[in-house]
């Protein structure tokens, strides 16, 4: 630490240990540790500030060393993008891609129009169906069938107009994913994944319709794959993994063919596993060539992906998965959209698992824009893993535990580790008895 942060003359004006400072929420901005830099402004950690080695509250980063003490710390930080500080360009600065600038570049996220409890029920429905669409779609195109881009396109006006009132619906949703379905599962998620993101930088709502058709399309390609290879349970073997490659250009052959397909969702076929650093394929383009569209939809589809069960591998949690992207972020996945992304979704995103402090289970059920670390949430299981009756607790009224505590979450959990099925849960009703137990 720097000696000039322990000299008790200098100009800047101390915040008393233990005192919170309220900032509004365009200036906090969610951010894992792996992508902090010199000059971000750090207001807010993870956990309590006497926890840390950080004598003061709200600092400027600057050098190395910090960065290194704030990573073995914490998981992440909330830093302030009002203080305008220089910041060094991403590593793909020498590929000549454009100069990236501020966080803010991208616009903030416009006011939910409505509430979860409220929405919940049309999202199912709309989930539902855009689901079976996308699933008789596939199918359809595996037999040698063309793409209906007319419903494609009407169906993801449903997901936009739902998520609109409430992303959290849909990102409760999406948690219900079931790994015999994968492949339908991920083009329909991704869909919802990119209109999130889309309405967090403030889109227009026909550029969500456009970011959300090229996410629902963005697999189509998969199709046209032999089953053998695209569901095959060990590691491919370098033949087989040149015919997987091949579902980037087989999609967009398909759609490029596809009546009134919208060029962007054409590209994004072609382009989705494409990275900054020119390491991708089947191009190997640049972050300059790679559209927004598209470098927002492979941010979804990895970190979908990385989150789903497989018959190779077991899902990560949201914050080993952020942790993955964070670290590829500057070399293959824009730093700027990474951050919009984790952000988009919340620290503890709608349908984790989460442990709280007093040792119970709960599910995330909604965030709270103003009060990110204190989402509403379902209790499912007390300190010793027994059931308890679901009722919906908002943390950000407060509440104190058993002990008299204040209740705050202490991380996130893998469900499946204390035998919670979010589908079964979901089936019984979970949902409405939690909200019917606050009536």
């Amino acid at each position: 630490m720097p000696l000039r942060k322990l000299w008790p003359f200098r100009n800047k004006k101390k915040k008393p240990v233990g005192t919170a400072v309220e900032y509004s929420v365009p200036e906090r901005v969610y951010t894992p540790v792996g992508l902090l830099e010199i000059g971000m402004y750090v207001i807010e950690l993870d956990r309590p500030w006497l926890d840390s080695p950080f004598l003061f509250q709200g600092f400027e980063i600057q050098n190395h060393n910090e960065i290194l003490q704030l990573r073995g710390c914490c998981e992440y930080v909330y830093i302030d993008t009002t203080i305008k500080r220089k910041r060094r360009l991403g590593k793909f600065a020498s590929h000549n891609g454009p100069p990236i600038d501020t966080l803010s570049d991208y616009g903030t996220p416009p006011p939910k129009l409505g509430s979860f409890e409220s929405e919940i029920g049309r999202a199912e429905a709309v989930y539902r169906q855009v689901g079976r669409f996308v699933t008789e779609t596939m199918q359809r195109v595996s037999y040698g069938g063309s793409i209906d881009t007319q419903t494609a396109k009407a169906a993801v006006a449903e997901c936009v107009a739902s998520i609109l009132q409430s992303p959290d619906a849909f990102l409760w949703l999406i948690q219900l994913k079931n790994s015999d379905e994968y492949t339908a599962q991920h083009s329909l998620n991704v869909c919802v994944l990119s209109i999130v993101l889309g309405r967090h930088i403030n889109l227009s709502d026909a550029n969500l319709h456009n970011v959300g058709l090229c996410g629902l399309m963005h697999d189509m390609g998969k199709m046209l794959v032999p089953d053998h290879i695209l569901n095959k349970p060990g590691r491919l073997d370098p033949d087989e993994m040149e015919i997987m490659r091949s579902h980037t250009t087989q999609g967009y052959d398909l759609l490029k063919s596809s009546e009134n397909m919208y060029p962007g969702a054409i590209k994004t076929a072609l382009m989705h596993h494409e990275m900054l650093n020119g390491k991708g394929y089947p191009n190997q383009l640049i972050h300059r060539d790679i559209p927004l569209f598209t470098r927002m939809v492979t941010i979804a589809d990895i970190y979908d992906a990385m989150t789903s069960d497989r018959v190779y591998q077991k899902g990560r949690t949201h914050l080993e998965a952020t942790s993955i992207m964070a670290d590829m972020s500057g070399e293959n996945l824009e730093e700027r959209l990474v951050t919009k992304f984790i952000e988009s979704l919340g620290v503890y995103p709608p349908g984790c698992a989460v442990m709280l402090t007093n040792g119970a289970v709960a599910i995330v059920v909604e965030v709270n824009e103003s009060a990110k670390l204190r989402p509403k949430i379902i209790v499912l299981l007390d300190a010793d893993e027994q059931p308890v009756p679901e009722k919906v607790t908002n943390l950000a009224d407060m509440p104190l535990d058993e002990r008299g505590k204040l209740m705050t979450i202490k991380g996130i959990v893998k469900a499946q580790d204390y035998a919670i099925d979010i589908r079964q849960y979901y089936r019984d009703g979970v949902l409405q008895k939690g909200f019917a137990a606050n009536e």
